[in-house]
């Protein structure tokens, strides 16, 4: 379900040993933890773009302490993936949601994220999925009609191409974060909700939406993670312990 990146070809990649070859001959190396890097020098606006490797190292880190699982179980519930699908999570970071849903079902899972500390992380984390470093803002590198879900979780949005590579059946989940969203960290939030079903109007209707929440009682290392995680600085002073909410308002679209 590949493409070819390379501008002008978008011709179907085809997997030989340790290389991804299209019909005209561009090749893309599989990484030793094996992603594909099919990030084109036009689609990325810096050097390391995305997530650094100390945010991702961050996440992982919240994540193992189990702060973010009533998180994963509301995208479960609402998502509801099936065995026999293909999911596209766009915007994968590190690959938790993505590869925690798969593990669970065993669906076909494909993740896509500009960031390769981000994709090199999930490659190693979760093999059985497959992971491909490219910039999804501007073009998804997968044949029209591939999945049967996509997937976005707090990542930029690109509603036309998730209505291009996803089928007419097929569904969209997007999470963003709610108003509460770490409040105690960065004050309250706007509610995006409005703004979000404006954006996809055109191409999706909202099916069903749902505001999943949490609070998890932080120590200092796990409030400095999460500093690290939203890329905001710490302050002079060192983190000091602290409750911590987590809220994201889940969004359920079909293809018009």
């Amino acid at each position: 379900m590949l493409l070819c990146p390379v501008r002008d070809c978008q011709k179907p990649l085809l997997r030989d040993a340790r290389l991804w070859v299209c019909g005209s001959g561009h090749s893309f190396d599989v990484a030793r933890s094996g992603y594909v890097n099919l990030l084109q020098p036009q689609d990325k606006k810096s050097k390391h773009p995305g997530d650094s490797a100390d945010a991702v190292a961050a996440r992982r880190r919240l994540h193992a302490r189990g702060v973010t699982a009533p998180l994963l179980a509301g995208i479960a519930s609402m998502l509801a993936p099936q065995a026999e699908e293909s999911i596209l999570d766009a915007g994968c970071g590190e690959g938790f949601y993505l590869g925690s849903l798969a593990s669970q079902t065993g669906f076909a899972a494909h993740g896509v994220d500009i960031s390769i500390p981000a994709i090199d992380a999930a490659a190693k984390k979760y093999p059985a999925c497959s992971w491909v470093v490219a910039n999804a803002d501007r073009a998804i590198p997968y044949a029209d009609g591939a999945f049967s879900a996509v997937v976005s979780i707090t990542a930029r949005m690109n509603p036309a191409e998730f209505r291009r590579v996803l089928h007419s059946g097929g569904r969209l989940l997007v999470a963003i974060p709610a108003p509460e969203d770490l409040i105690e960290l960065r004050g309250a939030g706007r509610d995006r909700i409005d703004r979000t079903i404006e954006t996809f109007a055109s191409d999706f209707t909202l099916a069903a939406r749902e505001r999943v929440t949490t609070t998890a009682a932080l120590d200092a290392a796990g409030v400095a993670d999460v500093l690290l995680a939203i890329y905001r600085p710490l302050q002079p002073r060192p983190p000091e312990a602290q409750p911590v909410t987590f809220s994201l308002d889940l969004l359920l679209f079909h293809p018009r």
